[in-house]
């Protein structure tokens, strides 16, 4: 089968990902193959691509926002037939043993797999999964509009809960990417008002047309006007001035896998019962309640489609800025 394949990291501009034939996968106990319609491409996959990210798996092929149709399955399935369209995202495995699955955060599963990172995932025409970690799409979506949903989706949503933000309340988002431009929707549907700091024009467009009632740069932001904000953009310079514009008691979520260091500020800024907190991957149950969302709201996905020999040109387009809403790799 044809791949796009990293055998190591390099900046996405010396085109480090290199399509192969490789040996097709095989599904073992409890696990179903899917020949890949589409993939999207996530800046958790730029950030493996150019070695922001420790990686302990080469070669390895990128991708963890697959929709497929399942073409195989192994012995012992019992919830899956071939002919289903499903989606799998970037948790791949989880032990459902250790302290923190017992405690219902598999999310943090210390023998926790990843799509695309540690296991190879969709810039592929096949891929295995367990029956486990695989979900039905609603029909209401196409292969293209639905892979964003699988990690920009569900990493939005779990952010958003995270951030503490109630209806009738006001929200900020740092960075209008592929998650933000999803996560808008789902704001506003629960009655949120919603604040986008963003410095690309043809971002702010996107924010304003999804309902964002101030667009603007993040050093125009007023201080004290945001019950709670999400910031996106991996930029850790956006801290200090996303705690300025806190209220008390409000929370900063930082959505992304991979953020520049985060530079030292006065205590003042936290002061006031302020809180800093990271998300980390999403459960199963994240993904089903976003996929919920996404059905009864619609969500509409913005996509920018590109062929899998052009996986390169996506990373390297996703890095300049230049892709509006989602970028989606055309598989099948």
């Amino acid at each position: 089968m044809k791949a796009q394949v990293l055998r190591q990291s390099f900046s996405i501009n010396n085109n480090p990902l290199e399509m192969m034939d490789v040996d097709m996968p095989i599904a073992g106990r409890g696990q179903v193959r899917i020949r890949v319609m589409a993939c999207g491409v996530c800046r958790t996959d730029l950030h493996i691509a150019e070695g922001d990210l420790n990686s302990t798996k080469y070669p390895i092929i990128p991708g963890h926002q697959i929709i497929g149709i399942i073409d195989e399955v192994g012995p012992g399935i019992k919830n899956r037939i071939i002919g289903q369209r499903v989606g799998v995202s970037w948790i791949y495995y989880t032990c459902g043993e250790c302290q923190l699955c017992q405690y219902g955060m598999e999310n943090l599963c210390v023998n926790g797999q990843f799509t695309g990172y540690t296991v190879d995932g969709g810039y592929s025409q096949f891929i295995v999964v367990s029956e486990n970690f695989v979900y039905s799409i609603p029909d209401s979506f196409n292969d293209l509009e639905a892979a964003p949903l699988l990690c920009a989706g569900v990493i939005g949503y779990r952010s958003l809960k995270l951030s503490g933000v109630k209806k009738g309340q006001t929200m900020g988002i740092y960075g209008f990417g592929s998650s933000a431009h999803i996560v808008i929707q789902i704001a506003k549907y629960l009655g949120y008002e919603v604040h986008v700091f963003t410095r690309s024009n043809k971002h702010q467009i996107l924010a304003r047309s999804l309902g964002a009632v101030w667009v603007g740069l993040a050093e125009d932001g007023i201080s004290d006007s945001l019950d709670g904000s999400i910031i996106f953009a991996p930029n850790g310079d956006l801290i200090p001035r996303a705690l300025t514009h806190l209220r008390r008691g409000g929370t900063v979520a930082l959505a992304g896998i991979y953020m520049s260091p985060l530079p030292s500020f006065k205590y003042e800024l936290i002061y006031g019962e302020k809180t800093l907190r990271s998300v980390a991957n999403s459960t199963r149950e994240d993904i089903q309640n976003l996929l919920y969302y996404a059905n009864k709201i619609p969500i509409h996905t913005e996509v920018t489609v590109y062929h899998l020999s052009q996986a390169n040109e996506a990373l390297q387009d996703l890095k300049a800025g230049i892709v509006n809403g989602s970028a989606v790799l055309k598989i099948g």
